[in-house]
């Protein structure tokens, strides 16, 4: 075989090893309680739990508690089984945060009472929601 042929088969065999190794690390969406079980089996990987901000009738939410210094805060989270959650993260309150539609905290437990998501993704109002548009007549 030539050199070239014995590089490139080196290359994509590297290229398959990375692909195979982070496919192990990808995590799934859960909920809160199978989030709870993995901690209490001892597993302690980050994952994907999806849910809403805890509002009250008029729409407001609820339950953000931002710390003195501002550089942590925790609030409210219910998951897609209903269950509702404290969850801790600790960097700022991200911009438009209470606006966001939905949330998905990656994390994991610490202890059996809050959740700590290490990463906050949010789903946010589209300024590009479908509306009506009437024409006049001419």
């Amino acid at each position: 075989m030539k050199k070239r042929h014995v590089i490139g088969l080196g290359v994509i065999a590297i290229a398959i090893v990375i692909i195979m190794s982070s496919i192990g690390d990808a995590s799934s969406y859960e909920n809160f309680a199978t989030a709870l079980e993995m901690k209490q089996n001892g597993e302690d990987k980050a994952i994907h739990v999806v849910g809403k901000l805890k509002k009250d009738i008029s729409g407001e939410v609820q339950g953000i508690e931002v710390r003195e210094d501002k550089t942590s805060f925790t609030f409210l989270l219910v998951d897609t089984e209903g269950t509702e959650q404290k969850v801790f993260y600790n960097q700022p309150v991200p911009a438009d945060f209470q606006r966001s539609e939905q949330v998905v905290v990656i994390g994991s437990y610490r202890d059996n009472e809050i959740f700590v998501a290490d990463k906050i993704l949010m789903k946010c109002p589209s300024k590009y929601q479908e509306t009506t548009v009437t024409a006049g007549n001419l």
